[in-house]
């Protein structure tokens, strides 16, 4: 199958972990905005979904306490939840689950990761920071949220190249259950204009719909790198248990965030502010290399 501005199939984009040849990777990734390593991940799939499990089960019983926040509902845990589609056994569905390097170990050695990092650093060169905490999603079973068609710069656009991000499937993951769209050789055209949806930040879906996208299907412990601005999304999850990823993300040491929005209104007055944004406050945990000091700041 083949869809997206460049025209390539899953084949063009997609390498093994076992032997990896980090240049060649990473030339797929400059070349395409993205990239699919098989099996990168393998080794802390096991760990990371017992926690995931367990988070999910606590947060699902927290529900009820929930309050509501501009992005939709809190947990006292820190669970984000969207409204649930018709049909759900409740009124709200769980989007972002509430563990990251701050709770999870295998979390934060999983973006301590030597192969990955050694990709990263071809990428982005030596000197590399963790963008966030971690970030881990999940689509509930029988009509988990989709998330529509964007560029992740919508939510954080950086004054540089911005963060590389590396989604993680947890669980295997196909058509049915929702898979990551990615749409090769989109980063190339900037950040384009989103609109409100009911997943947030999102392309406008006649300009965008699914077919211009490519969707990776894949197995537990594949990785997804893709560029900023490289166009993704994914379909609501049908299939009768829940599909989580986690993701890492990483930027150059002296990149930072200059317009950060989760929707349109409060994206307009970010961009009122974009000349105020400074490295200040927005240091992240060195994982390659050394940051120097910058009088400047």
């Amino acid at each position: 199958m083949t869809a997206g501005l460049d025209n390539v199939s899953v084949e063009d984009i997609e390498v093994s972990a076992d032997n990896l040849d980090t240049a060649a990777a990473a030339a797929i990734y400059r070349e395409h905005g993205c990239l699919v390593v098989r099996g990168l991940m393998v080794d802390y799939i096991d760990e990371i979904c017992r926690e995931i499990d367990h988070v999910l089960a606590e947060t699902i019983d927290l529900i009820t306490e929930a309050r509501q926040v501009p992005e939709g509902w809190s947990t006292p845990n820190g669970a984000l939840l969207l409204p649930a589609p018709k049909g759900f056994p409740r009124d709200k569905q769980i989007m972002c689950l509430p563990i990251s390097y701050r709770n999870s170990a295998v979390f934060f050695r999983s973006a301590l990761d030597t192969r990955t990092l050694d990709l990263v650093e071809a990428v982005l060169g030596p000197n590399i920071e963790l963008f966030h905490e971690g970030q881990s999603l999940v689509k509930e079973a029988v009509g988990g949220h989709p998330k529509h068609l964007h560029q992740d710069a919508s939510y954080f656009e950086h004054r540089f190249e911005g963060p590389m991000g590396q989604l993680n499937y947890a669980v295997d993951t196909d058509l049915q259950n929702g898979a990551l769209y990615v749409v090769p050789g989109s980063f190339r055209m900037g950040l384009l204009e989103h609109e409100d949806t009911f997943s947030h930040l999102g392309l406008n879906g006649h300009q965008w719909p699914w077919e211009r996208a490519t969707p990776i299907e894949g197995k537990a412990g594949d990785s997804i790198f893709f560029h900023v601005n490289c166009i993704h999304g994914s379909k609501p999850n049908w299939s009768d248990k829940p599909r989580p990823v986690f993701i890492n993300r990483y930027r150059t040491a002296d990149d930072y965030v200059v317009v950060g929005a989760t929707s349109t209104e409060n994206r307009k007055a970010a961009e009122a502010q974009r000349e105020q944004a400074t490295k200040d406050n927005q240091r992240g945990l060195m994982v390659r290399g050394f940051r120097t000091f910058d009088s400047n700041r």
